[in-house]
Order: C-alpha cells, then sequence, then structure tokens
C-alpha cells in the first residue's frame, strides 16, 4: 500500500531544559489535510496539542489540535512552531501564522521567542465561597476570562499544592486557570482542561491572554515574570499591552521524526 510520508518533531516550549515545559508536536504539511485525520494524528500523539502548518501567502496557516478537540488558541505549540520554523528558516526572524483567533507574529531574539496574542476582556464572578466548596480550598477571587474561570488562591504554595479532582473539574463551566501572587517571581498558575482531553497542561500559553491583564491590574505593572507551577514547569515574561499580551520564551527541541499515512 502507498503511503504518505510526513515530518514530525516535538518541542519543550517555555523552557531552555529538556523535559521541563510544555512538549508539542509540530507537523509541517504542503497542503491541509481533512480536519478527521489532523484530529487522529493528534490522538495518536497524545500530546497536548499537535500544530500543523501550511505555508499561505507571506505566513502559514496554523491549526491546533488536543488529542480530542481543535482548539481556537495555543500558545506552546504556536511557540515551537516558530522554533522548528527557525530552524528550517535559520535567516528569518518573524513569523506570521493565520489561525482561528486572527493573525499572530512570533518574533525571534537570539534563542527567545515573543508571541504577540490578543488579551482577554476580565468579568469578576462573586463565586469565592461556591468554589471554595467544590475545589476544596480557600478562593480569594473568582473572574471569567474567555471561556477560562480564572481563581486566584491565598499564595503560592496552595497552587503548587492544590489536589485536582478531575471529575469535578470538567463539571465547572470553562476550564480552570488557578493562580496567586509569586514568591520568586510576579505570579504563579496552574491550567486544568479535563474537558478538552488534558487534564493538567503543563504551560499554558493562551491562559496568560487573562493572567497578564488580571496581574497588570493587581500590581500595576506592564511587565510580568510569571511560573506556570505543573509538574514539568515553565517560565514566561510577559508584557501587557491593553489589547495585546506579549509572553517571550525559550524551546528546546526533543525529536525528529517521520509519520507514515495512507496516500490519498
Amino acid at each position: 500500500m502507498n503511503t504518505l510520508a510526513l515530518p514530525l518533531y516535538v518541542v519543550d516550549a517555555f523552557t531552555s531544559a529538556l523535559f521541563r515545559g510544555n512538549p508539542a508536536a509540530v507537523c509541517p504539511l504542503k497542503n491541509w489535510l481533512p480536519p478527521a485525520l489532523m484530529q487522529s494524528i493528534a490522538a495518536e500523539n497524545n500530546l497536548a496539542e499537535t500544530a500543523f502548518l501550511v505555508e499561505e501567502g507571506n505566513g502559514w496557516g496554523l491549526k491546533w489540535f488536543t488529542p480530542e478537540v481543535e482548539i481556537e488558541l495555543c500558545g506552546h505549540a504556536t511557540l515551537a512552531s516558530a522554533f522548528i520554523l527557525a530552524k528550517l528558516k535559520p535567516q528569518q526572524l518573524e513569523f506570521r501564522f493565520h489561525t482561528l483567533s486572527g493573525e499572530l507574529i512570533v518574533t525571534r531574539n537570539g534563542e527567545r521567542f515573543t508571541l504577540d496574542f490578543p488579551s482577554r476582556p476580565l468579568q469578576t464572578l462573586p463565586r469565592e465561597q461556591e468554589l471554595s466548596a467544590t475545589l476544596g480550598v480557600p478562593v480569594r477571587q473568582v473572574t471569567r476570562a474567555g471561556k477560562v474561570l480564572l481563581v486566584e488562591l491565598a499564595d503560592a504554595a496552595s497552587v503548587r499544592n492544590f489536589q485536582p479532582d478531575f471529575a469535578v473539574i470538567r463539571k465547572l463551566d470553562g476550564n480552570l486557570n488557578l493562580t496567586a501572587l509569586g514568591d520568586d517571581c510576579d505570579f504563579v498558575s496552574r491550567y486544568f482542561a479535563p474537558g478538552a482531553g488534558v487534564d493538567e497542561d503543563p504551560v499554558t500559553g493562551s491562559a496568560h491572554c487573562g493572567l497578564v491583564p488580571y496581574w497588570n491590574e493587581k500590581l500595576g505593572k506592564t511587565k510580568l515574570h510569571a511560573r506556570q507551577v505543573s509538574a514539568r514547569g515553565g517560565e514566561l515574561f510577559c508584557e501587557y499591552l491593553g489589547e495585546r499580551v506579549l509572553m517571550s520564551g525559550h524551546a528546546v527541541q526533543y525529536s525528529e521524526g517521520t509519520i507514515y499515512l495512507p496516500a490519498p
């Protein structure tokens, strides 16, 4: 049987050390595959996201899939995509991506990549007592950022030590983003999306589209140093620009290989 051979890279994003940060698969294509096939590849990879790229005009079309669904915005897989393109096109310093969330631009300065993403409007919700009881941990403030429940806890240790009940989190009306004032940075966070097939995401760039405006308002700072305190951990250097959020970080390549599909 004829087969179609496609390159596949795995990159750890928002880290400068292997086995840290958030791993993403990157699959450059000459033409788009059927959505169901891209979803099957993402499920087979079983990483938080698989990114698919097709060169289009002055940039690249970019789609992201979790093992279960296509999503509208993903930070770490965008960083991973720019990292791979920088290896394929080492003279290029700017990468433009056409996505479901509009045009996203990533720039490269040495080994650091900066993502220019839309910020998310925030809505404060009076649900502290409800979510304290649901999550089993004291909640300081609840804010909605798009489809995400941004929940502030008392301190960084409370975020680090939180023991998730994924069956409970799955029933919430949005993904769960825990955050608190940092002890060795401006703020820390953890992110849970079991409804999208990702129980806990190691480092979530898109979550910082809400986190950065939130902590800008709290701390009165436009430049913010963030850590996602999952088991793998990750680090982001952020800047609040009003309607946009800049997120900078590093990436490390883990693997390069080939996947084989039945030829159309």
